[in-house]
């Protein structure tokens, strides 16, 4: 999969992380368990009542439910090897570790932002076209952009990390991220990158910025469909903003990451960003697209109530 010549140059690659302060190190193992258990238990009771409550197929929630999912994968491949070195406080990861590491998060951040897209086009012909909603957002056309959004983010996941494993690596490697990144392969690397930087900034265009367009095109003719509303307009705001907030820091935070001049490596400052993109946002995901809808929240209800009946 990756040449030998990488592999008998670098066996492992050592992580900086945040700090090796044993105080602040002990707080972050707190932070970060209790953001991964909040996001495993959000995400997951949304698979959950949408699976149970036959209200619920429709969909909009079989976009939330592949959301979930890729929130789910997206933070279990960071967040437990994180855990680990801080109890461990061992700092390595095999280069073999790493490529997967860096595969994986590729292959469900890329078919996250193409996901996204498709469900900011479900909300903008639910509420703009809503006579023809049935015609054009159905179970088959659903599932054929859920189906690309995952076709599309392994390929070019694939052609990702063909380039990653061709990158060389000089002598004992130190990264200075808390987690296998291509961005920060790519400053430690000791061959020529410039192809990878051209790569990484069309990658960026289409996948970031396209994207990121098209949500912002949709809500925005959203917005204005809102404000013509006799009534309520706070609540239909209140929701779309929130959307639109989630959305921005995921795609802003990304394109700071990918799509910038890789002159220097900014340490803290690429730290503090990733963890927007990797470790909040799939977080909130859950609360802020399903949990405050009143239909997921019945379903919760009577999920709670046959639990307690079942015990």
């Amino acid at each position: 999969m990756w040449p030998v010549e990488n592999q008998s140059a670098v066996i492992e690659f050592i992580l900086l992380g945040f700090s090796d302060n044993p105080t602040i190190q002990s707080w972050l193992f707190q932070i970060f368990s209790f953001v991964y258990m909040t996001t495993l238990t959000g995400n997951i009771l949304l698979i959950v009542a949408v699976k149970t409550d036959n209200h619920l197929h429709k969909p909009m929630y079989l976009f939330l439910i592949n959301l979930s999912i890729l929130d789910i994968c997206y933070t279990s491949i960071i967040v437990p090897k994180i855990l680990l070195n801080i109890v461990w406080s061992a700092k390595t990861i095999s280069y073999t570790g790493c490529v997967l590491q860096v595969y994986f998060y590729l292959f469900v951040g890329e078919t996250e932002c193409i996901l996204l897209a498709f469900m900011a086009y479900d909300r903008y012909v639910a509420i703009c076209n809503p006579l023809r909603y049935n015609v054009i957002i159905n179970t088959i056309s659903c599932t054929r952009m859920i189906g690309l959004s995952w076709m599309v983010g392994s390929s070019i996941a694939c052609f990702d990390i063909y380039f990653v494993c061709h990158l060389k690596f000089c002598g004992h490697i130190t990264i200075n991220h808390f987690f296998c990144e291509a961005p920060s392969l790519l400053q430690v690397s000791c061959g020529d990158i410039s192809v990878d930087i051209i790569l990484t900034l069309v990658g960026g265009f289409m996948l970031l910025l396209i994207p990121l367009c098209l949500v912002l095109f949709s809500y925005i003719n959203i917005f204005l469909i809102i404000v013509k509303l006799p009534s309520g307009r706070c609540k239909a705001f209140s929701k779309c903003i929130s959307h639109v907030i989630v959305v921005t820091i995921f795609y802003g935070t990304s394109i700071f990451m990918y799509m910038r001049p890789r002159n220097s490596d900014t340490g803290v400052t690429d730290k503090i960003v990733s963890v927007f993109y990797t470790i909040v946002t799939p977080m909130l995901n859950p609360f802020i697209y399903s949990l405050r809808n009143k239909d997921v929240q019945k379903a919760l209800g009577q999920l709670a109530r046959c639990t307690i009946v079942l015990r």
